[in-house]
This record gives structure tokens, sequence and C-alpha cells, in this order.
């Protein structure tokens, strides 16, 4: 009987990324969910659009509280108030069954998402001496400030 690897290989991605990853992937998710309630507000399946709607407000909460007020300064304080805009509109989306605020919520993140993507370690220092195999990395927990 054929086992579906996917969840799998998902929970190793998870398992291994390092905390900048982890973001992106957040980010990801919260956008595949937004993408997922507008095409099921335009299919008027009301179960699905509010489901997706709530996954992605509570991957948005998740990086609200994962800010870090006491290092992040005006950044932290910057994302508080972007995150807390885009739940506005999350909610606002499922109680109005409306495509705009989940078209900004969209932006909003999308922006956000291109900003991380931009703290990933190129490939092209994967033979730097600091992340050559062996070599041990720790991580400290991030926020995302």
């Amino acid at each position: 009987m054929p086992t579906n690897r996917y969840p799998n290989y998902i929970d190793e991605e998870i398992l291994t990324a390092d905390p900048v990853r982890l973001i992106q992937m957040l980010y990801r998710g919260a956008l595949d969910s937004i993408t997922s309630a507008r095409r099921y507000l335009k299919l008027g399946d009301i179960r699905a659009r509010s489901s997706a709607i709530s996954k992605a407000l509570t991957i948005v909460t998740e990086l609200s509280l994962s800010l870090n007020h006491s290092v992040g300064g005006d950044l932290s304080k910057n994302l508080a108030e972007l995150y807390a805009h885009t739940e506005m509109l999350l909610i606002q989306a499922n109680v109005k069954q409306s495509d705009p605020p989940l078209a900004e919520a969209e932006r909003l993140l999308s922006t956000l998402q291109e900003a991380w993507q931009g703290c990933s370690v190129p490939e092209q220092l994967a033979g730097e001496e600091l992340l050559k195999p062996g070599r041990a990395i720790s991580y400290e927990p991030v926020s995302t400030a």
C-alpha cells in the first residue's frame, strides 16, 4: 500500500530549517492560505474560505507573537503594526465576504516575504569556511524584528 511521503518531507524540512527559513515558511503558508481564501470566495464556498482565512490569521498572529520588542526597536514596532493591520484585514474579509481586504493582506505579506527572502544565505557561499560540512552551527532563537 503506497504511503504519502509529503507530510514526512514537510516535517523534515521544518525540523532542519534555520530560523530565517522558518519565518520564510510561515510567510509562504500565510500567502498560500490567502490565495486559497480568495479562490474559495469566488467559488462561494463559505466554510473553506473561512478555514483558509483562519489559517492565515493564525500564522500572522504567530509572526506577531515572535517579535522581540526589547531587541527589535522601531522595526519590531512597525512589524507589529503591519501584522495587526493584516489581522484586521483578514477578519474584515471574512466578516464582509470581500476580496479587497484579502488582496491588500496578500500584497503586504508578499512585500514582507520578499524582504525575508533577501535574508537567505546564497548557495554560492555554501563552500565558504563558515558553511563547510562538519562545522557545527548553532542557532539562537530569532525574532522577526
